[in-house]
């Protein structure tokens, strides 16, 4: 089962996306995507990683986000990454504009083929108004066109808000 978990800063995502991973009752692997390059990313950080339960694997990987899913899906395995938009911020950021198609489209390529439960996290950022800035503008752009591919090859779709889950795709939790 592929689940994509959208909701805005502070919604209750990413706890949702745990819960989901631990009531799979399967070994669980969090991909972290972020890459805690200030205090108040780390403090985020460290709170999530309080969060999760000691048995849980990590692998922090801020760009080769398919090659990661790939080497580690399986078949009674279940992966969150956690999460998307820091993904693309990542790739964004990158001097090199072709590695963000290259790893969109690697993702893209591999999701359905996943075995096993995948649970991806994402911010929704395309509730608001049209940024001024020409970065804003790309990575809004970016991450809505992103989330409308991942939402069509998952069979599952949540949007997070005030903690509460809405299902837009798949069964209902």
């Amino acid at each position: 089962m592929r689940n994509l978990i959208l909701g805005g800063a502070r919604s209750g995502k990413s706890r949702l996306a745990e819960r989901l991973a631990s009531e799979s009752g399967l070994p669980v692997t969090y991909i972290a995507t972020s890459e805690p390059l200030d205090g108040e990313m780390n403090e985020r950080v460290r709170l999530h990683r309080e969060r999760r339960p000691a048995e849980w694997g990590l692998i922090e990987e801020p760009l080769a986000l398919a090659a990661v899913l790939r080497a580690q899906a399986s078949e009674g395995r279940c992966l969150l990454v956690d999460c998307l938009t820091l993904w693309l911020t990542n790739l964004l950021m990158l001097e090199d504009a072709r590695r963000l198609a290259q790893e969109r489209d690697a993702l893209l390529d591999c999701l359905e083929t996943l075995p096993g439960t995948i649970i991806l996290v994402s911010n929704e950022t395309g509730l608001g108004v049209v940024p001024m800035g020409e970065l804003t503008r790309r990575y809004v752009d970016a991450a809505g066109l992103l989330h409308q591919a991942v939402a069509e090859r998952c069979q599952r779709v949540v949007l997070t808000v005030a903690g509460l889950p809405l299902t837009l795709k798949g069964p209902a939790l």
